[in-house]
């Protein structure tokens, strides 16, 4: 299968912490989930990245065969591990404690990224994550942009800023160099304000704006996302609901957002759709088991649609 959104980066097996103390295990890493939700709501999803020959690649390569996400392209390491991560909770939200030293993904390299894959799709996905992992990941996702470039492809890029990767410093430098050769701008309002300087959503999207992308959706939580182009921008607003677990609730927005673009939606009404199915996905535990399918969030759209909102 040839899919229309490519996602490259870093799959990890999660380990969620429930009401009871117990540890659920499931399914994460940014991209991944992206490739996920955005196959959830009818897209063509590719997956690229090494797993480890061990249960919890296995584990992720089953799962990809069950979401409908194709992972023909992804590489097998014998002498690497799958990463790993544990989801904790308290009164302050939840907490990530990753274990990805060494992983079969941050082996990446830009010979592993396979140019006639990225070539014949319409979007390209990767995140600051995929670049933090390691130097060499890091150089494979400037060589997957310049692939997609060269080929017409649309690149997706979401910040998602994990501190514990690497300082500021080159995190800033390396994800801004990224991002002046993407088209679709994904930040995250925190990790925005960290990378920018800036706190004023305005500021922040005209910011990224000027790096060069033609679409900046800035997700700001609960109250919705900022979405800009270079002639028009508005705050499309989210539901309101009472969130149980956030984990990769920006990752199911990446892919609905991703999934509504190809399917000829303008990012008004993407970024619309997308904010309903991340409020969907607060709803229960882990990243990938709350992710809604089109029929949920439609669902929502149409009561929100009935009520006014």
């Amino acid at each position: 299968m040839q899919p229309d959104i490519v996602c490259l980066g870093e799959p990890m097996l999660e380990f969620n912490q429930q009401p009871d103390g117990r540890y659920l295990p499931g399914h994460g890493g940014d991209t991944s989930n992206c490739a996920i939700a955005a196959a959830r709501q009818g897209a063509r999803v590719g997956y690229v990245t090494n797993l480890g020959t061990d249960a919890f690649g296995d584990s992720f390569m089953a799962l990809w065969a069950e979401e409908g996400v194709d992972c023909s392209r992804v590489g097998r390491l014998a002498d690497a591990h799958t990463g790993i991560y544990f989801v904790t909770h308290d009164a302050e939200g939840h907490a990530f404690s990753y274990f990805r030293e060494g992983s079969a993904a941050s082996r990446m390299t830009p010979d592993d990224v396979p140019a006639d894959y990225i070539s014949g799709a319409r979007v390209l996905h990767v995140s600051g994550i995929s670049q933090g992992i390691s130097n060499t990941a890091a150089d494979a996702v400037f060589r997957a942009i310049a692939v997609a470039r060269a080929a017409g492809v649309k690149v997706s890029y979401d910040t998602n800023l994990r501190l514990k990767l690497w300082p500021l410093a080159r995190a800033r430098a390396v994800i801004h160099a990224a991002m002046r050769d993407c088209d679709i701008a994904l930040p995250g309002r925190d990790d925005a304000v960290h990378l920018t300087g800036l706190e004023d959503p305005d500021a922040i999207a005209d910011f990224y704006l000027g790096l060069g992308a033609g679409i900046v959706a800035l997700t700001l939580g609960a109250d919705g996302t900022l979405v800009a182009t270079p002639s028009e921008r508005r705050k499309v607003p989210a539901p309101r609901v009472t969130p149980v677990d956030a984990t990769a609730a920006g990752d199911t927005f990446d892919g609905a957002f991703l999934a509504e673009i190809v399917r000829g939606s303008d990012p008004f009404a993407a970024a619309r759709y997308a904010n309903a199915a991340a409020a969907l996905s607060t709803q229960g535990y882990g990243a990938v088991a709350p992710m809604p399918r089109r029929d949920e969030v439609e669902a929502l759209l149409a009561e929100r649609e009935s009520r006014g909102a």
